[in-house]
């Protein structure tokens, strides 16, 4: 029964992995230097609350790759990681709340919401650093580049958090079974 299970997470793994990279492909809008506002966030949180921080971060660090391998841009190894696998893999720290830990409805979405922020907070500061270091140089004349990556990243990581929080909410509310893995059944 164990494998049976073990099995059953690395296949949801997969396909959230799969569809958080679709997803990163449909984009609401693209930053001139790399970033975009899509829903890639929602598979990599489903998972992470749905089966935890394990799963969740080796989702997101699939996800994180994936990227990377269909088009991503490096200047410098830790940049590279930075940017791609541990920005991502951060977004599956949401798994620090286990959404079928909580009765109340408003406290369940509030779990989510809250565990949401954790990840990208993370992300952030992944490419905060990252924008800092390697890519100060697109700063306009005159801006402090750490000012100059805060509000680069923060442009487009703030409208995906919410637009990932609110498509959550919504899964939340109208399949919660989404969320959370089917009771282990009990054999008669």
């Amino acid at each position: 029964m164990v494998d049976r299970n073990r099995l059953l997470i690395l296949l949801e793994m997969a396909i959230m992995a799969a569809l958080a990279f679709v997803f990163s492909e449909i984009k609401v809008f693209q930053m001139p230097q790399g970033g975009s506002v899509s829903l890639v966030m929602v598979p990599i949180a489903l998972i992470a609350v749905r089966r935890g921080m394990v799963p969740g971060v080796l989702t997101g660090m699939i996800v994180g790759l994936l990227q990377l391998f269909m088009g991503g841009y490096f200047v410098n190894v830790v940049q590279l990681l930075l940017d791609y696998p541990i920005a991502f893999a951060a977004l599956g720290l949401a798994g620090i709340v286990r959404i079928s830990e909580f009765e109340n409805k408003s406290k369940r979405n509030l779990a989510v919401w809250g565990a949401l922020l954790a990840g990208v907070l993370i992300r952030f500061a992944c490419h905060f650093t990252s924008g800092i270091v390697w890519f100060g140089e697109f700063a306009p004349e005159g801006m402090n580049v750490a000012w100059y990556s805060f509000v680069y990243n923060i442009t487009y990581l703030l409208p995906e958090m919410v637009i990932s929080g609110i498509v959550l909410t919504i899964v939340l509310a109208s399949a919660p079974q989404l969320l959370q893995p089917a009771r282990k059944r009990r054999l008669a």
